[in-house]
Protein backbone atom coordinates (compact mmCIF):
# COMPACT_ATOMS: atom_id res chain seq x y z
CA UNK A 1 0.00 0.00 0.00
CA UNK A 2 2.90 2.21 0.91
CA UNK A 3 4.58 1.88 -2.08
CA UNK A 4 1.38 2.32 -4.02
CA UNK A 5 1.50 5.72 -2.57
CA UNK A 6 4.58 6.36 -3.28
CA UNK A 7 3.98 5.87 -7.29
CA UNK A 8 0.71 7.92 -6.94
CA UNK A 9 2.76 11.38 -4.72
CA UNK A 10 5.80 10.65 -7.43
CA UNK A 11 3.13 10.79 -10.32
CA UNK A 12 1.80 14.01 -9.19
CA UNK A 13 4.92 15.57 -8.84
CA UNK A 14 5.68 14.89 -11.85
CA UNK A 15 1.98 16.13 -13.38
CA UNK A 16 2.56 19.75 -11.13
CA UNK A 17 6.90 19.60 -12.52
CA UNK A 18 5.41 19.23 -16.02
CA UNK A 19 2.58 21.71 -16.01
CA UNK A 20 4.64 24.51 -14.58
CA UNK A 21 7.17 23.26 -17.67
CA UNK A 22 4.88 23.99 -20.07
CA UNK A 23 3.47 27.17 -18.34
CA UNK A 24 7.17 28.57 -17.93
CA UNK A 25 7.53 27.64 -21.62
CA UNK A 26 4.44 29.70 -22.29
CA UNK A 27 5.55 32.42 -20.79
CA UNK A 28 8.83 32.86 -22.11
CA UNK A 29 7.64 32.47 -25.65
CA UNK A 30 4.93 35.20 -24.67
CA UNK A 31 8.19 37.43 -23.37
CA UNK A 32 9.64 36.30 -26.53
CA UNK A 33 7.44 37.17 -28.88
CA UNK A 34 6.75 40.82 -27.28
CA UNK A 35 10.61 41.72 -27.41
CA UNK A 36 11.25 40.76 -30.98
CA UNK A 37 11.83 43.45 -33.12
CA UNK A 38 10.11 42.51 -36.49
CA UNK A 39 11.42 44.98 -38.04
CA UNK A 40 13.07 44.89 -41.40
CA UNK A 41 16.49 46.82 -42.67
CA UNK A 42 18.61 48.82 -40.04
CA UNK A 43 16.89 48.13 -36.33
CA UNK A 44 16.31 51.54 -34.13
CA UNK A 45 15.00 50.50 -30.93
CA UNK A 46 10.96 50.79 -32.03
CA UNK A 47 11.68 54.35 -33.48
CA UNK A 48 9.89 55.16 -36.70
CA UNK A 49 9.74 58.66 -37.77
CA UNK A 50 6.89 59.04 -39.80
CA UNK A 51 6.42 62.09 -42.20
CA UNK A 52 3.51 63.89 -41.96
CA UNK A 53 2.30 66.83 -44.71
CA UNK A 54 0.75 69.63 -43.02
CA UNK A 55 -0.84 73.26 -45.46
CA UNK A 56 2.60 74.55 -45.00
CA UNK A 57 4.66 71.26 -46.40
CA UNK A 58 5.82 68.32 -45.58
CA UNK A 59 7.79 67.50 -41.50
CA UNK A 60 8.57 64.45 -39.43
CA UNK A 61 7.15 63.34 -36.36
CA UNK A 62 8.65 60.92 -34.09
CA UNK A 63 7.28 57.71 -32.57
CA UNK A 64 9.03 54.60 -31.02
CA UNK A 65 7.55 51.63 -30.41
CA UNK A 66 7.83 49.26 -26.85
CA UNK A 67 7.04 45.78 -27.31
CA UNK A 68 5.23 43.73 -29.96
CA UNK A 69 1.50 42.46 -29.57
CA UNK A 70 -0.18 42.19 -33.16
CA UNK A 71 -3.91 42.24 -30.90
CA UNK A 72 -3.14 45.39 -28.81
CA UNK A 73 -1.22 48.40 -29.74
CA UNK A 74 -2.03 51.53 -27.68
CA UNK A 75 -0.55 55.25 -29.04
CA UNK A 76 -0.05 57.39 -26.30
CA UNK A 77 -1.02 61.49 -27.23
CA UNK A 78 0.64 63.72 -24.42
CA UNK A 79 -1.02 66.84 -22.76
CA UNK A 80 0.15 70.54 -22.47
CA UNK A 81 -0.22 71.16 -25.06
CA UNK A 82 2.77 71.25 -26.11
CA UNK A 83 4.35 68.89 -23.81
CA UNK A 84 6.42 65.74 -24.84
CA UNK A 85 6.15 62.04 -24.84
CA UNK A 86 8.25 61.40 -21.46
CA UNK A 87 5.62 61.42 -18.89
CA UNK A 88 4.39 58.58 -20.02
CA UNK A 89 7.11 56.55 -19.64
CA UNK A 90 6.08 55.19 -16.23
CA UNK A 91 4.00 52.74 -18.59
CA UNK A 92 7.05 51.11 -18.87
CA UNK A 93 6.76 49.93 -15.64
CA UNK A 94 3.38 48.23 -15.85
CA UNK A 95 2.55 47.62 -19.28
CA UNK A 96 5.08 45.18 -20.83
CA UNK A 97 4.31 42.51 -17.87
CA UNK A 98 1.04 41.88 -19.20
CA UNK A 99 2.34 42.10 -22.93
CA UNK A 100 0.63 45.34 -24.07
CA UNK A 101 2.26 46.89 -26.87
CA UNK A 102 2.61 50.94 -26.51
CA UNK A 103 3.67 53.98 -28.47
CA UNK A 104 5.54 56.80 -27.56
CA UNK A 105 4.78 60.17 -29.72
CA UNK A 106 5.71 63.43 -30.15
CA UNK A 107 2.91 65.52 -31.53
CA UNK A 108 4.34 68.26 -34.86
CA UNK A 109 6.16 71.03 -32.18
CA UNK A 110 7.14 69.15 -29.72
CA UNK A 111 10.10 67.08 -28.13
CA UNK A 112 12.04 65.38 -30.83
CA UNK A 113 9.35 65.88 -34.08
CA UNK A 114 10.04 68.99 -35.86
CA UNK A 115 9.40 72.25 -34.46
CA UNK A 116 8.25 74.63 -37.48
CA UNK A 117 7.87 77.92 -35.40
CA UNK A 118 4.66 78.39 -37.01
CA UNK A 119 1.53 78.78 -35.15
CA UNK A 120 -0.67 78.68 -38.26
CA UNK A 121 0.16 75.13 -37.51
CA UNK A 122 -1.15 74.96 -33.69
CA UNK A 123 -4.59 73.82 -34.83
CA UNK A 124 -6.97 71.03 -33.43
CA UNK A 125 -8.16 69.82 -36.93
CA UNK A 126 -4.51 69.82 -38.53
CA UNK A 127 -3.30 67.76 -35.42
CA UNK A 128 -6.60 65.37 -35.97
CA UNK A 129 -5.39 64.93 -39.23
CA UNK A 130 -1.51 64.37 -38.03
CA UNK A 131 -2.89 61.27 -35.97
CA UNK A 132 -4.63 59.57 -39.22
CA UNK A 133 -1.25 60.08 -40.74
CA UNK A 134 0.57 58.51 -37.89
CA UNK A 135 -1.61 55.51 -37.69
CA UNK A 136 -1.34 54.48 -41.69
CA UNK A 137 2.34 54.89 -40.98
CA UNK A 138 2.32 51.98 -38.05
CA UNK A 139 0.20 50.37 -39.70
CA UNK A 140 -2.67 50.42 -36.64
CA UNK A 141 -6.61 49.47 -37.57
CA UNK A 142 -9.36 48.51 -36.33
CA UNK A 143 -8.36 45.08 -35.00
CA UNK A 144 -5.26 46.25 -32.40
CA UNK A 145 -5.89 50.40 -31.94
CA UNK A 146 -6.20 52.11 -28.87
CA UNK A 147 -5.37 55.52 -28.27
CA UNK A 148 -4.97 56.74 -25.18
CA UNK A 149 -5.37 61.07 -24.94
CA UNK A 150 -4.14 62.70 -21.88
CA UNK A 151 -5.21 65.99 -20.62
CA UNK A 152 -4.95 67.89 -23.71
CA UNK A 153 -4.43 64.09 -25.58
CA UNK A 154 -8.02 63.61 -24.21
CA UNK A 155 -9.03 66.70 -26.65
CA UNK A 156 -7.29 65.29 -29.38
CA UNK A 157 -8.58 61.24 -28.97
CA UNK A 158 -12.01 62.28 -28.71
CA UNK A 159 -11.71 64.82 -32.12
CA UNK A 160 -9.71 61.82 -33.68
CA UNK A 161 -12.69 59.45 -32.64
CA UNK A 162 -15.53 61.54 -34.09
CA UNK A 163 -13.94 61.47 -37.49
CA UNK A 164 -12.00 58.43 -37.77
CA UNK A 165 -13.78 56.05 -35.26
CA UNK A 166 -13.77 53.44 -37.81
CA UNK A 167 -9.77 53.06 -36.96
CA UNK A 168 -9.98 52.51 -33.38
CA UNK A 169 -10.54 49.55 -31.43
CA UNK A 170 -10.30 51.16 -28.13
CA UNK A 171 -10.72 54.70 -26.77
CA UNK A 172 -9.38 56.31 -23.70
CA UNK A 173 -10.34 59.74 -22.57
CA UNK A 174 -7.50 60.09 -19.10
CA UNK A 175 -8.39 63.49 -17.05
CA UNK A 176 -10.22 65.81 -19.81
CA UNK A 177 -13.58 67.27 -19.89
CA UNK A 178 -15.45 67.17 -23.46
CA UNK A 179 -16.12 70.59 -22.77
CA UNK A 180 -13.25 73.95 -22.83
CA UNK A 181 -16.21 76.31 -21.18
CA UNK A 182 -17.13 73.89 -18.51
CA UNK A 183 -13.50 73.24 -17.35
CA UNK A 184 -13.02 76.85 -17.47
CA UNK A 185 -16.06 77.39 -14.81
CA UNK A 186 -15.31 74.56 -12.97
CA UNK A 187 -11.29 76.16 -12.42
CA UNK A 188 -13.04 79.41 -11.87
CA UNK A 189 -15.92 78.56 -9.67
CA UNK A 190 -14.44 75.35 -7.86
CA UNK A 191 -10.59 75.29 -7.97
CA UNK A 192 -9.52 78.95 -7.42
CA UNK A 193 -12.16 79.37 -4.23
CA UNK A 194 -10.00 76.40 -3.05
CA UNK A 195 -7.01 78.99 -2.67
CA UNK A 196 -6.06 80.94 0.31
CA UNK A 197 -7.92 84.49 -0.83
CA UNK A 198 -4.94 86.50 -0.37
CA UNK A 199 -2.64 83.74 -2.47
CA UNK A 200 -5.73 83.98 -5.52
CA UNK A 201 -6.00 88.07 -5.18
CA UNK A 202 -2.25 88.34 -6.06
CA UNK A 203 -2.18 85.41 -8.57
CA UNK A 204 -5.15 87.49 -10.28
CA UNK A 205 -3.35 90.38 -10.05
CA UNK A 206 -0.14 88.82 -12.03
CA UNK A 207 -2.88 87.32 -14.84
CA UNK A 208 -4.54 91.29 -14.96
CA UNK A 209 -1.30 92.40 -15.55
CA UNK A 210 -0.14 89.78 -18.42
CA UNK A 211 3.02 89.46 -16.17
CA UNK A 212 3.31 86.07 -16.59
CA UNK A 213 7.27 85.81 -16.98
CA UNK A 214 7.22 87.51 -13.20
CA UNK A 215 8.71 84.25 -11.12
CA UNK A 216 6.29 85.02 -8.51
CA UNK A 217 3.68 83.69 -10.37
CA UNK A 218 4.91 80.50 -10.73
CA UNK A 219 6.15 80.59 -7.35
CA UNK A 220 2.30 81.16 -6.42
CA UNK A 221 1.28 78.67 -8.18
CA UNK A 222 3.16 75.53 -7.56
CA UNK A 223 2.36 74.73 -4.10
CA UNK A 224 -1.07 76.46 -3.90
CA UNK A 225 -2.44 74.63 -7.42
CA UNK A 226 -0.21 72.22 -9.04
CA UNK A 227 1.04 70.44 -5.49
CA UNK A 228 -2.90 70.06 -4.72
CA UNK A 229 -4.40 69.45 -8.14
CA UNK A 230 -1.67 68.69 -11.13
CA UNK A 231 0.70 65.44 -9.44
CA UNK A 232 -0.05 65.52 -5.28
CA UNK A 233 3.47 65.96 -4.31
CA UNK A 234 5.73 68.13 -3.72
CA UNK A 235 7.17 70.01 -6.38
CA UNK A 236 10.99 68.51 -5.01
CA UNK A 237 9.51 64.93 -5.29
CA UNK A 238 7.79 65.22 -8.72
CA UNK A 239 9.14 62.44 -10.77
CA UNK A 240 11.77 62.85 -13.16
CA UNK A 241 9.99 61.97 -16.45
CA UNK A 242 7.44 64.86 -15.72
CA UNK A 243 10.04 67.48 -14.60
CA UNK A 244 11.59 66.49 -17.91
CA UNK A 245 8.30 66.71 -20.32
CA UNK A 246 7.40 69.47 -18.75
CA UNK A 247 10.47 71.38 -18.78
CA UNK A 248 10.24 71.26 -22.98
CA UNK A 249 7.04 72.59 -23.63
CA UNK A 250 6.43 74.35 -26.60
CA UNK A 251 5.47 77.55 -25.08
CA UNK A 252 4.05 79.21 -28.31
CA UNK A 253 1.99 76.19 -28.85
CA UNK A 254 0.92 76.16 -25.08
CA UNK A 255 -0.42 79.72 -25.49
CA UNK A 256 -1.57 79.52 -28.98
CA UNK A 257 -3.97 76.75 -28.02
CA UNK A 258 -4.69 77.16 -24.00
CA UNK A 259 -3.64 80.93 -23.45
CA UNK A 260 -1.40 81.85 -20.73
CA UNK A 261 -3.56 81.35 -17.35
CA UNK A 262 -4.14 78.51 -15.50
CA UNK A 263 -7.72 80.01 -14.71
CA UNK A 264 -8.81 80.72 -17.61
CA UNK A 265 -8.98 79.65 -21.48
CA UNK A 266 -8.16 82.60 -23.91
CA UNK A 267 -6.33 80.99 -26.83
CA UNK A 268 -8.21 78.50 -29.62
CA UNK A 269 -9.98 75.74 -27.46
CA UNK A 270 -11.65 78.74 -25.00
CA UNK A 271 -15.13 77.81 -27.27
CA UNK A 272 -14.29 74.09 -27.45
CA UNK A 273 -17.32 71.41 -26.93
CA UNK A 274 -18.26 68.51 -28.01
CA UNK A 275 -20.70 67.54 -25.27
CA UNK A 276 -23.03 67.17 -27.89
CA UNK A 277 -21.73 64.63 -30.05
CA UNK A 278 -20.39 62.52 -27.44
CA UNK A 279 -23.49 59.75 -28.19
CA UNK A 280 -21.84 59.50 -31.75
CA UNK A 281 -18.93 57.72 -30.03
CA UNK A 282 -19.70 54.05 -30.09
CA UNK A 283 -16.60 52.22 -29.72
CA UNK A 284 -15.65 50.87 -26.31
CA UNK A 285 -14.43 54.13 -24.09
CA UNK A 286 -12.78 54.47 -20.87
CA UNK A 287 -13.00 57.76 -19.54
CA UNK A 288 -10.47 58.71 -16.62
CA UNK A 289 -11.24 61.35 -13.65
CA UNK A 290 -9.46 61.90 -10.04
CA UNK A 291 -10.74 63.16 -6.78
CA UNK A 292 -8.23 66.50 -7.07
CA UNK A 293 -8.23 66.53 -10.84
CA UNK A 294 -7.97 70.20 -12.80
CA UNK A 295 -10.88 68.53 -14.44
CA UNK A 296 -14.40 67.63 -12.63
CA UNK A 297 -14.44 64.07 -11.49
CA UNK A 298 -18.15 64.32 -11.49
CA UNK A 299 -18.02 64.92 -15.64
CA UNK A 300 -15.53 62.64 -16.40
CA UNK A 301 -17.92 60.07 -14.79
CA UNK A 302 -20.68 61.58 -17.31
CA UNK A 303 -18.54 60.90 -20.59
CA UNK A 304 -18.85 57.32 -19.64
CA UNK A 305 -23.16 57.35 -19.71
CA UNK A 306 -22.84 59.95 -22.96
CA UNK A 307 -20.76 57.34 -25.18
CA UNK A 308 -22.44 54.49 -26.51
CA UNK A 309 -20.17 51.69 -24.80
CA UNK A 310 -18.64 53.47 -21.78
CA UNK A 311 -16.77 53.02 -18.59
CA UNK A 312 -15.41 55.29 -15.88
CA UNK A 313 -12.46 55.01 -13.73
CA UNK A 314 -12.36 56.70 -10.73
CA UNK A 315 -8.98 57.70 -9.01
CA UNK A 316 -10.11 58.91 -5.24
CA UNK A 317 -6.03 59.63 -4.48
CA UNK A 318 -5.05 61.25 -7.67
CA UNK A 319 -4.83 64.37 -9.67
CA UNK A 320 -4.41 65.50 -13.09
CA UNK A 321 -1.67 63.12 -12.64
CA UNK A 322 -3.24 60.46 -11.59
CA UNK A 323 -0.64 58.10 -13.36
CA UNK A 324 1.58 58.94 -11.20
CA UNK A 325 -0.09 60.26 -8.06
CA UNK A 326 -2.70 57.28 -7.82
CA UNK A 327 -0.53 54.74 -10.09
CA UNK A 328 -1.91 51.52 -9.18
CA UNK A 329 -5.85 52.48 -9.47
CA UNK A 330 -4.74 54.24 -12.86
CA UNK A 331 -2.70 51.07 -14.08
CA UNK A 332 -5.01 48.24 -13.27
CA UNK A 333 -8.07 50.11 -14.85
CA UNK A 334 -6.15 51.15 -17.99
CA UNK A 335 -5.20 47.39 -18.54
CA UNK A 336 -8.31 45.75 -17.57
CA UNK A 337 -10.36 48.31 -19.75
CA UNK A 338 -7.65 47.35 -23.27
CA UNK A 339 -7.94 43.62 -21.93
CA UNK A 340 -11.43 43.39 -21.37
CA UNK A 341 -11.91 44.89 -25.06
CA UNK A 342 -9.19 42.98 -26.53
CA UNK A 343 -11.65 39.84 -25.64
CA UNK A 344 -14.75 41.40 -26.71
CA UNK A 345 -16.26 40.81 -30.31
CA UNK A 346 -16.54 44.74 -31.11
Amino acid sequence: MIAYKNIFLLALAAFFLNACNKENTLENKNTSTYLTDTTSGIRTGGVKVVQITTPKGKFNVWTKRIGHNPKIKLLLLNGGPGATHEYFECMESFLPAEGIEFIYYDQLGTGNSDNPNDPSLWDLPRFVEEIEQVRQALKLDKDNFYILGHSWGGILAAQYALKYQQNIKGLIISNMMMSAIEYDKYAKEVLAKQLDPKVLARIREIEKNKDFENPEYMELLVPNFYSKHILRLDASLWPEPVNRAFSKINQSLYVTMQGPSEFGLSGKLEKWDITKELPKITVPTLSIGAKYDTMNPEHMKWIATQVKNGTYLYCDKGSHMSMYDDQQTYMKGLIKFLKDTDKSKN
